[in-house]
């Protein structure tokens, strides 16, 4: 998923070479890719990122002309990063997102995929996943993306309650879910489900049975997301109207801690803030490689990438995305290369979401002293350095800020 604001940067080159710091220590790092494929049936009301309608653009922006567009970004990235220097590596991971892929053939999907492991191959055992609507698939089409390599789905399911999927402005039947997963595991994909609580209108009773139900289908992985409303998306709106009430912190915390107790019972273990599986290699591996800051590439319009402490971001706009690699030039809208202070901040940040914390051997003097006065306030667990301090306050624990702050001032 892509979100729909840029951030602002410095200028992006037009041959997408990057800074020499980006190839410092590559060879240590995981490789990954991201795809961003921005069409949708319908633009969901709370939904912010930058999506678009499938068929309202023209040209190399059309959803029957984006997976030429998107292996021409694949092509132009391999080129680039060989002229800057960067080691080969292969794959550890692939990510479709959206909008939604599926909307695409799935010979469009494969090919991109097919076009990104001629430049790069894939390492053994490589993750490779598409979000989908449960509405959005056949048993045909998932068997075709398992034959073209890929090896998991994330399906977003969101709410088994149809009221609450009235709200989001979801489209699909509740009743199609576990069809479109049961799909998915006779073609021998591996699956996730994603939820989203606190909708307005949502009772505790009404996410139990969304909770419930996602479970009874035995998936491998479960996301739960609080929805969080963004200034201009059509749920903002109605909520200032007052069309429907807004939506509440008590109440998220309340169903977290409902969705953690009944995940765990259910035998799938929290990893990140907003993820359960049910082994350690049912994790997502490529969200994973976010978290610990990885390398990766985003290919499409407003896909952002980071690549040894350099990050920069597309053009927004699907025309003008396809018009930049008709030229031969760089989607890129702008770019940043982060500071060691930046990069600590981030890496703090990004790995306090994790079970497995963070060593505190890797933090500066002055950090390990302030993790050492948390302990001695009984505000962290010594042997899981602070792990998870965006967890304690999911939590109840309302710490979070207090300890990231402590450890950064």
């Amino acid at each position: 998923m892509t979100p729909s604001a840029l951030p602002l940067g410095d200028p992006a080159p037009a041959d997408g070479i990057l800074p020499a710091q980006a190839a410092v220590g590559a060879a240590d790092r995981k490789f990954s890719l991201y795809a961003h494929i921005p069409f949708c049936a319908v633009r969901c009301g709370y939904c912010d990122f930058n999506t678009y309608t499938a068929t309202e653009l023209g040209g190399g922006a059309s959803q029957d002309a984006y997976a030429e567009t998107a292996v021409r970004e694949v092509e132009f990235a391999a080129r680039a990063m060989v002229a800057s220097g960067l080691p080969a590596r292969k794959l550890s991971t692939v990510f479709f997102g959206g909008g939604t892929p599926t909307l695409l053939p799935a010979g469009d999907l494969t090919r991109i995929l097919g076009a990104a492991v001629a430049q790069w191959g894939l390492e053994d055992g490589a993750e490779v996943t598409t979000e989908a609507n449960p509405d959005s698939v056949t048993k045909e089409s998932l068997q075709e993306l398992y034959d073209g390599g890929f090896t998991r789905v994330s399906f977003g399911m969101q709410s088994a309650v149809p009221h609450v999927l009235k709200v989001l402005d979801r489209t699909h039947n509740p009743d199609r879910v576990p069809q479109a997963v049961a799909w998915a595991r006779e073609v021998g994909l591996n699956v996730s489900v994603d939820l989203i609580y606190g909708t307005p209108g949502e009772s505790v009773a009404d996410w139990e049975t969304s909770v419930r139900t996602a479970l009874s289908y035995e998936p491998d992985h479960i996301s739960a997301y609080s929805l969080i409303v963004e200034e201009g998306t059509k749920l903002a709106a109605q909520i200032r109207r007052g069309q429907v009430p807004n939506i509440d912190d008590d109440d998220h915390a309340l169903k977290y801690e409902l969705a953690d107790a009944l995940f765990t019972e259910a035998g799938l273990s929290w990893y990140e803030v907003s993820n359960w599986s049910r082994t350690p290699e049912d994790a997502c591996q490529h969200n994973l490689a976010y978290w610990r800051g990885d390398d990766w590439w985003g290919i499409g319009p407003g896909a952002h990438s980071h690549v040894g402490g350099v990050r920069w971001w597309n053009v927004k706009h699907p025309t003008a995305y396809a018009n930049r690699l008709d030229k031969g030039e760089s989607p890129a809208a702008g770019r940043e290369t982060l500071d060691a202070d930046t990069r600590a901040m981030e890496r703090i940040m990004l790995t306090s979401r994790l079970s497995e914390g963070m060593a505190i051997n890797t933090l500066s003097p002055e950090a390990r002293k302030a993790v050492a006065g948390l302990i001695a306030q009984e505000l962290v667990e010594p042997l899981k350095a602070f792990a998870g301090t965006l967890v304690l306050t999911l939590k109840g624990r309302l710490l979070g800020d207090a300890v990231t702050r402590a450890l950064l001032d």
